[in-house]
């Protein structure tokens, strides 16, 4: 490497300017010299691991520089990083050591935006909140025989109000709840119920709703726990006899946050333990929140009386996430992972992906998995590729042409065949297909039909009622046709 000095304008002192070359020139030499040792962990681990995982989690990576005991390396993405420590963090770990020596941190670079220089940081969520941090001695156990006045929240600081994308699918559900997140002496929505299908935000909403209330008082007791590990809990207190201790716990909470409490049908004593929690905590204004995948009525197996005081309060709905809902989480988790999306790629995702938001968001890690390991653009054809193991696409619209064109291939003969005057057996047959499968999968009537055909009458509106072979090639076409799995 050869390193050019240049004289400093004007005269000046030049041999304090020749001294900041040499120690130009001597940096990159030392950098050079780490870069070296960079290679070095590099084929260490090569002769570690198998050649396919060396070549998808360590050849993308490159060494940029060394400085104070800190080795900052380039890496595709964030995603990658958090999949490569996953991994190999042990492995890297040795290997950096066995090098570099103790104490080395090592720092990951990757692009957050397109390409932009600029934009080289380490990006995690655009609002994180920090009230539920748990401090020391804090505890969500039930059993500590010693009354603790701090607990640990079990709330995912991720998932808060800012987080949360709204729309006409949600704004009902996320208004009520930042309503008893801002007035927490508002008993007006107490119990909240909230219902919906899998993946729809329930989680994100109810826990948002426990972190906006540590966030206006630290000290508040806030709790959120599933319905399966409260149930789990409630066991282990019996086993061990310490039921009185286990209410008692529960008992002290400001707002109880309950996630999937469809859990709870089928389990009686657990159901009845809850009641009595339940009502210590409404009598005394206990603010109580509760998820479930359906409505309180469609709880089958669950106690009456437990059912009343659910729908006792506000009960609140969660739908499927529309179109201006898929497409904002979408843009939001491209951006949180560094993925920049063409917009006809997000368009095409929120077309064909549906049904939950965590469906949304799978699909745009699995996109980014394949765009790194694959080293390709992401284009809607990788995005095909990649909804095709996810989801169901949407189902392309089915017309005469296309059903024509079908038929013809499947037995050997031209689509033109179809309208001629041949009676051959393969042409008959296929033309008494055409007409049983466009009245089946269209809107046509047979009058319509038999006119593309240039049959002025149907014969029948299924394909040779009266010939066994023919209907033996319907069947075989069924099981064979592409068109028919489609459908």
């Amino acid at each position: 490497m050869q390193t050019y000095c240049l004289a400093p304008e004007g005269g000046g002192d030049i041999n304090s300017h020749l001294k900041n070359c040499f120690k130009l020139k001597s940096n990159n030499t030392m950098q050079s010299k780490y870069s070296q040792m960079w290679d070095e962990c590099l084929r260490i681990i090569k002769d570690t691991i198998p050649d396919e995982q060396f070549s998808l989690w360590f050849s993308p990576l490159s060494f940029i520089r060394y400085a104070d005991n800190q080795l900052t390396i380039s890496c595709p993405s964030e995603f990658f990083v958090e999949q490569l420590e996953e991994r190999y963090v042990r492995l890297l770990g040795l290997t950096l050591k066995r090098v570099f020596g103790d104490g080395l941190r090592l720092v990951y670079k990757f692009p957050v935006i397109g390409g932009d220089p600029a934009s080289q940081v380490n990006m995690g969520s655009s609002h994180p909140s920090p009230a539920v941090k748990p401090q020391p001695g804090a505890t969500a156990n039930p059993f500590k025989e010693k009354y603790v006045e701090e607990i640990d929240s079990q709330l995912n600081p991720e998932y808060t109000f800012e987080n949360y994308c709204i729309s006409n699918s949600n704004k009902v559900a996320r208004s009520i709840g930042e309503a008893i997140a801002n007035n927490p002496k508002l008993q007006t929505f107490n119990p909240l119920f909230v219902f919906g299908p899998c993946g729809v935000g329930k989680t994100h909403l109810i826990q948002a709703i426990g972190i906006r209330l540590k966030e206006r008082d630290p000290r508040a007791r806030v709790l959120y726990i599933t319905a399966r590990l409260f149930e789990s809990q409630f066991t282990a207190a019996v086993q061990r006899s310490k039921v009185n201790e286990f209410i008692s716990f529960y008992q002290s909470i400001d707002t109880l946050i309950i996630d999937d409490i469809q859990d709870f049908i089928g389990k009686d004593k657990t159901q009845r333990t809850f009641f009595h929690i339940f009502n210590h905590l409404k009598q005394n204004n206990k603010q109580l929140i509760m998820s479930s995948d359906c409505r309180p009525s469609e709880m089958e197996g669950m106690e009456e009386r437990l059912l009343s005081r659910f729908k006792s309060g506000m009960t609140a709905q969660l739908e499927k996430p529309d179109l201006a809902l898929r497409l904002e989480v979408l843009r939001r988790k491209a951006l949180r992972d560094g993925l920049e999306l063409p917009e006809d790629v997000i368009q095409f995702i929120a077309a064909n992906v549906t049904e939950s938001i965590r469906e949304l968001e799978g699909v745009v890690v699995s996109l980014l998995a394949h765009a790194t390991f694959m080293n390709k653009e992401i284009s809607v054809e990788l995005a095909r590729r990649v909804l095709a193991n996810a989801v169901k696409l949407n189902k392309r619209t089915i017309n005469f042409e296309a059903i024509a064109k079908q038929v013809a291939a499947y037995y050997s003969i031209e689509p033109s065949q179809l309208v001629a005057k041949s009676r051959k057996r393969e042409v008959s047959d296929a033309r008494q297909m055409v007409m049983y499968l466009a009245k089946k999968h269209t809107n046509m009537p047979l009058k319509a039909i038999g006119s593309r055909l240039q049959r002025t009458t149907p014969q029948c509106s299924t394909p040779a009622a009266s010939s066994t072979n023919a209907s033996r090639s319907r069947r075989n076409f069924r099981r064979t046709s592409p068109s028919s799995s489609s459908s």
